[in-house]
């Protein structure tokens, strides 16, 4: 789980890595080694988990717990609270996840359901906004929420919106790893997915994901036709037919996209 200075670059090949600072990057690593999974760890997990040494991982860990970041309980590490700063800072200076907030609540609150909105990062859709859903929701798709772009519809209603050379890259290094009886199980049945999404306009997920989960999005476009987000609605109530979700809330989304954009060129 190396997350550090590829070794297949050096600096000499690559001249804006001169100034790269290894041991940040390395104390990064850390901080991404908790998750759900792994919410609390003994040194040797965490070196494990990082590729880095005991006693690499040691100082790193004992200046996080020094800066406030990680606790340490007797021979487990954890992350505290105090990590969200870090979070925050995005969130407090982005002008999608700042002005997408209202618009995204606001359509919650019509339809009663979960509505999100998703930036890409690297190979993962990312949450920065989210409206809570009225209903006991199966999966909680809260601030910060991380997925695989594939198969979820925000990451498609985005892709589908990329340039083709970088679909063509994507589809090329990404891995693709079912999660269920229902999702894609090729990256041929992806490429296809994202060319019928680019050209009606929305994608539709249906228990790729989750079982219990069916989510429409529309992709919110830049001034130059890029997806920048997605906003979606996830729906948990597989009784109801696919179209009829697509006719309650499509030009809802449409709308909300619409409007995004907007306050992101003002």
């Amino acid at each position: 789980m190396n997350q550090t200075l590829n070794p297949a670059f050096s600096r000499d090949e690559r001249p804006e890595l001169r100034d790269f600072v290894g041991s940040l990057a390395r104390g990064l690593s850390v901080i991404r080694a908790f998750d759900k999974d792994h919410a609390e760890m003994t040194l040797t997990e965490v070196a494990g988990r990082t590729n880095l040494t005991r006693a690499g991982a040691r100082r790193f860990l004992l200046t996080l717990t020094e800066l406030g970041y990680v606790k340490k309980d007797h021979r487990q590490f954890s992350l505290t609270p105090k990590i969200l700063e870090l979070g925050y800072s995005f969130l407090a200076s982005a002008p999608i996840a700042q002005r997408a907030k209202p618009v995204v609540d606001r359509v919650a609150e019509e339809t009663g359901e979960s509505c999100n909105l998703g930036v890409l990062d690297g190979d993962d859709m990312v949450n920065v906004a989210h409206g809570a859903s009225k209903h006991i929701v199966m999966i909680n798709l809260y601030v910060g929420a991380r997925f695989p772009a594939c198969y979820t519809a925000v990451g498609r209603a985005i892709l589908a919106n990329r340039p083709d050379a970088e679909i063509d890259a994507y589809l090329a290094r990404v891995s693709i790893k079912p999660f269920n009886e229902f999702s894609l199980k090729s990256k041929d049945a992806l490429r296809q997915e994202l060319q019928r999404v680019r050209a009606q306009g929305y994608a539709f997920v249906d228990r790729e994901l989750h079982e219990g989960m069916r989510t429409l999005a529309v992709p919110v476009l830049d001034a130059q036709g890029k997806a920048a987000a997605a906003i979606n609605i996830s729906n948990h109530t597989v009784t109801i037919p696919r179209e009829e979700i697509i006719k309650l809330y499509l030009e809802t989304l449409r709308r909300a996209a619409a409007e995004i954009k907007n306050l992101l060129a003002v």
